[in-house]
């Protein structure tokens, strides 16, 4: 499903590290055993190590990045075995620009396709659609934030959550995100999605729904292991 290298569009060179800017929209999930969403997209050589008791769907507004600004969607079906570690991973990933799928890619192996991306604000609910070549991927809609405005602060997080892992083209990727910025707590209120292009998850069950405000993001370097 993800698409090949050689259909990738040439963009302007971005390395590591960039700082981010923007808000986003968090779904800690869990899914019920043997769930095939679990392992969709996944690399097969990850598939038999993979761990899910808690997933995370995002929907990223990236306000302010060194590729330009961009939309995000995005799934971690849980941790899996690396030879460094159990790491958390993402099986799949849309955004809506090319320079965002090739510098992704280069920088830190993150497995991402590009995509449409329609985000409009209806009666104060906000509602996402993506599409792919004319096809729906998915669409969710989420409510206004409310109650208190909570720090986010990532080195609050362990090591081995805060690291992402990517096996990618024969390398493994490893990079600890950093990042700061508030979070209220709102609710997924419809979720539909395609399951030949993305993660079916109509099962889960959900656990806590964020809404992330005025986030300022660094990725560093990737630790690459061929």
């Amino acid at each position: 499903m993800l698409q090949p290298d050689e259909s990738l569009r040439e963009v302007p060179r971005v390395p590591a590290p960039w700082t981010l800017q923007g808000h986003a929209w968090m779904v800690a999930l869990r899914l019920p055993a043997a769930d095939p969403a679990r392992t969709a997209f996944l690399p097969a050589e990850l598939q038999a190590s993979l761990k899910s008791a808690i997933s995370v769907l995002m929907c990223v507004a990236y306000d302010s990045a060194p590729c330009g600004p961009y939309r995000e969607l995005l799934f971690i079906p849980g941790t899996a075995q690396f030879a460094q570690g159990r790491f958390p991973t993402i099986s799949r990933i849309l955004v809506s620009t090319w320079d965002s799928v090739v510098n992704g890619r280069r920088n830190w192996g993150i497995p991402k396709d590009q995509a449409s991306f329609d985000w409009s604000q209806v009666d104060g609910n906000d509602h996402w659609r993506v599409s792919s070549d004319g096809r729906e991927v998915c669409a969710l809609e989420f409510t206004p934030p409310v109650g208190p405005r909570l720090p986010l602060r990532s080195h609050w997080v362990p090591r081995a959550i805060g690291t992402v892992a990517q096996r990618l083209a024969g390398s493994t990727y490893y990079v600890r995100p950093e990042a700061r910025g508030s979070m209220r707590l709102c609710r997924l209120r419809q979720f539909r999605c395609n399951a030949a292009l993305f993660p079916d998850l109509s099962r889960a069950t959900i656990l806590a729904t964020l809404r992330i405000e005025d986030f300022r993001m660094v990725f560093p370097l990737a630790r690459v292991d061929p």
